[in-house]
């Protein structure tokens, strides 16, 4: 079966359809991953997006039970160039198109993702629809002009915990604060030990305050900062009575709980091999991105923030602490171990700042 992928611009491609079928509306975004198609699929962070793969053979090792970050796909679409129908790994459990199928995702083969990914980087991510049903270009088009933008959706109740649960440990006992967490995080603090309370986002400070946390953790998520203005609400307050580490949304959170601003990037960050320097050690990361916001480094003048990470693409705020207060917050993945797992230092760092603050009481 044949599929079409047209953009708000007028920009299409033809394809061929695989997964789901049927038509589906997102922001079209592109990953430089050459592996993690399955992390990137079950990922709550991609909640309202279109992905495409820049790497040209996805789904040649198949989908397996144990690599998920969530119960479910959120993306809108999936879009690569070659589909691998005979996957080979000795993992796997089924094929790609299988698992979006189940998951509802529509997805889009053969056309040429080396030239989608240049017109994106020149101008910019774009809504899209991807359709099975559809064959007229400026019909999907069209459709795409009407989609709401990214920014002002509500995406973060949709990928988040509705009730709080318990994640038992002996260890440090930590409130994360679930904005469409990934699981690797949660097993990230598992290995340390910690007792987890996974709360809904919307939770308040005195709820989590209540919980007696050693720390709390500002997890990943979806969409636009501006559009959980709550969630900076509750960081604000609780900001010098409990250490704070924040991953991704949790970061660009954080900067605005402490009278930062944060934009919408040109295209993003989406990939696995992102060079970032930790300013405090000189120490050079490769590590995993995924977001479309950044923090705007003048708006931190001013306000005890310092930036500790730093992108060497370019140059933008992959980090920052505050100079007195207990808290921190970086903008990639620590817990995606693209390869190094080097970057696990940090979730080190958030137990050593809970102990300090704890023998401090």
């Amino acid at each position: 079966m044949k599929a079409i992928l047209a953009l708000e611009d007028g920009t299409y491609f033809f394809g061929n359809a695989f997964g789901s079928r049927g038509e589906r509306w997102g922001e079209v975004v592109f990953n430089t991953g050459m592996t993690g198609y399955q992390e990137i699929l079950t990922d709550p962070s991609y909640c309202g997006q279109i992905v495409v793969m820049t790497y040209p053979l996805i789904g040649n090792y198949g989908i397996n039970r144990e690599d998920f970050e969530s119960k479910r796909s959120y993306v809108r679409g999936f879009v690569v160039k070659e589909e691998c129908d005979h996957p080979s790994n000795w993992r796997a459990s089924y094929k790609i198109s299988d698992f979006l199928s189940r998951e509802g995702v529509p997805g889009i083969s053969g056309i040429d993702t080396r030239a989608l990914t240049r017109h994106l980087r020149s101008f910019g991510a774009m809504r899209g629809v991807i359709s099975t049903e559809e064959t007229d270009p400026a019909v999907l088009a069209e459709k795409a002009r009407s989609c709401p933008q990214l920014s002002g959706q509500q995406m973060v109740p949709e990928v988040s915990t509705r009730e709080m649960h318990r994640v038992e440990g002996k260890g440090h006992r930590v409130v994360l604060m679930d904005f469409g967490s990934k699981l690797n995080i949660i097993r990230h603090l598992q290995m340390r030990g910690c007792d987890i309370y996974v709360v809904p986002p919307n939770t308040g400070p005195e709820e989590i305050l209540a919980l007696k946390p050693d720390g709390v953790m500002l997890s990943n998520g979806p969409g636009d900062p501006l559009d959980v203005p709550y969630a900076a609400v509750t960081v604000r307050e609780l900001a010098g009575k409990v250490p704070i580490f924040g991953i991704c949304l949790g970061h660009q959170i954080m900067s605005l709980a402490m009278g930062a601003k944060t934009y919408k990037m040109k295209f993003g960050h989406r990939g696995s091999n992102h060079p970032v320097k930790d300013l405090i050690t000189g120490r050079v990361y490769i590590t995993s991105h995924n977001h479309g916001f950044s923090v705007d480094e003048e708006s931190m003048a001013g306000l005890g923030l310092e930036v500790t990470h730093r992108n060497l693409n370019d140059s933008t705020v992959e980090g920052m602490r505050h100079v007195s207060l207990p808290l921190f917050s970086v903008q990639y993945h620590p817990e995606a171990s693209p390869g190094p797992t080097e970057s696990e230092y940090l979730f080190d760092q958030f137990l050593e700042m809970m102990e300090k603050h704890k023998g401090g009481r």
